[in-house]
């Protein structure tokens, strides 16, 4: 394939890929509609929505023209990323009625800043080259992409436990599978590991998601039936 069509399909993938992932900034909408309802965050995790902030924080560096060029569309991303999450996480907060969740929000909030600040101001002063500004905060970028998808494995660990879905949203797991098998592809156009490497060890783990998803979406399902007519009941 010649550069030229391979550097078309790429955008392609890439238009897709921000398409995708737009959905999978909103796919936890319907459940933060849910706690301003209830004015509660009940057993939801922070963690998810913190590793994506984090994420989308590194991924913003990275894709600054200084650092790894021709990387708009996944600038654009990131910077949307980052606002969705940061709205999230805001009310997460509100609503969180624990104070120990809130003291652990507000402490890796400040060290993930902390930490941004810090890449930053080494890749733009004491590298002196893109692809060593590349290197750099593209393992950094990798690493912390990888933890965006790994965090949702203590809501796994509890749907095995409790069998129900009931705090891990489908629209979530979907988006997850989806969004990291977009960006897979997109890190083969040319080979890119800093994109392929997390988002290909996030396909398994959507897919592990979803699989979960099936086999215990009937058990929660009758789970949140007997506990509505016990409430009825009463």
């Amino acid at each position: 394939m010649a550069p030229s069509e391979l550097n078309l399909l790429r955008q392609i993938v890439g238009i897709i890929g921000n398409i995708i992932a737009l959905g999978l900034f909103l796919s936890p909408t319907p459940t933060f509609v849910g706690i301003v309802k209830k004015r509660s965050v009940e057993a939801f995790s922070p963690m998810p929505y913190l590793a994506a902030l984090m994420n989308y924080l590194v991924r913003f560096i990275y894709a600054l023209p200084m650092v790894h060029p021709n990387s708009a569309l996944l600038a654009l991303l990131s910077g949307i990323g980052i606002v969705i999450n940061v709205t999230f996480l805001v009310i997460f907060f509100m609503f969180c009625r624990c104070q120990r969740k809130r003291l652990v929000i507000t402490a890796i909030l400040a060290a993930e800043l902390a930490f941004v600040a810090v890449l930053t101001t080494t890749a733009l002063t004491l590298q002196h080259s893109t692809s060593e500004r590349t290197l750099s905060v593209g393992i950094a970028s990798c690493i912390f992409n990888t933890l965006m998808y790994v965090s949702p494995l203590s809501v796994m660990k509890m749907v095995i436990e409790t069998k129900s879905v009931e705090f891990m949203p489908f629209c979530l797991s979907l988006a997850n599978l989806l969004n990291a098998s977009v960006w897979t592809a997109y890190g083969f156009l040319p080979w890119d590991p800093y994109m392929a490497i997390p988002n290909g060890i996030g396909c398994p783990l959507g897919l592990v998601q979803l699989i979960l998803y099936g086999v215990y979406y009937k058990s929660t399902k009758q789970m949140m039936s007997e506990r509505q007519q016990a409430l009825t009941s009463a």
